[in-house]
């Protein structure tokens, strides 16, 4: 019967590898990974020999046609991006709604994801929270910052490490600088680390130390004085 799983894979560490996950990986027919570079090695690791092919946000729109007809005749048919969920700020958002409108039966299988433990580790309210994932590069970017500035629940972000510096700034101008925050770097990995403080205290860290790794940021709201 043709359906598609998707399937998170661990975002550091490998051993949050879930024991479902490399079943489903083996049972499948195919597996589509964002970089099958990144994605062999992990397949190597588990022992998973299902052929991989390439799906990524530079091909996606191409590919979809040919998926879904692979779906429709019968094919199981895994997605996987290059570490947390699939279609989480990574490609697959596109081929599950296509899946949807074909009537394909669709499975998600609890994973990984950097944001939880984030927000988790953070300190900060997260009964009310919004992710926004990575800000627009350009267009849109200060429009996105000001909305945020007004917001009044816990927002988590997305940033690489060259960038780091440059959004806690243009976050502290919008926000002001005594907005607090928590910087979770290489979550799961051996140099995790989460900074909390406020944005001025986080500026003047990463401006000692130099940003490495992945970032999630979870902002404060604005408070409701």
């Amino acid at each position: 019967m043709a359906q598609l799983f998707l399937v998170p894979t661990p975002i550091g560490n490998l051993k949050d590898m879930t024991f479902r996950a490399v079943e489903v990986l083996n049972e499948v027919e195919l597996i589509l990974a964002e970089d099958t570079r990144t994605s062999a090695k992990l397949m190597q690791h588990f022992d998973i020999n299902t052929p991989l092919h390439s799906h990524h946000m530079h091909n996606e729109h191409a590919s979809l046609p040919k998926i879904i007809r692979d779906l429709k005749q019968g094919k199981s048919i895994a997605l996987i991006s290059d570490a947390g969920t699939p279609a989480i700020s990574d490609p697959g958002f596109l081929l599950v709604r296509e899946a949807i409108k074909e009537g394909i039966e669709i499975e998600c299988l609890p994973g990984a994801t950097a944001f939880v433990p984030a927000l988790v580790l953070s300190g900060l309210p997260n009964d009310r929270f919004i992710f926004e994932a990575f800000l627009p590069p350009k267009k849109g970017r200060q429009t996105r910052l000001e909305k945020i500035a007004q917001e009044d629940r816990t927002t988590i972000l997305y940033e690489s490490p060259h960038k780091l510096l440059k959004t806690l700034g243009q976050l502290a101008n919008c926000c002001g600088e005594d907005r607090q925050i928590a910087v979770s770097r290489e979550l799961t990995k051996l140099h995790e680390e989460t900074f909390r403080g406020s944005l001025k205290e986080a500026i003047t860290y990463f401006e000692q130390k130099a940003p490495k790794g992945e970032f999630v940021l979870c902002l404060s709201g604005k408070s409701k004085k």
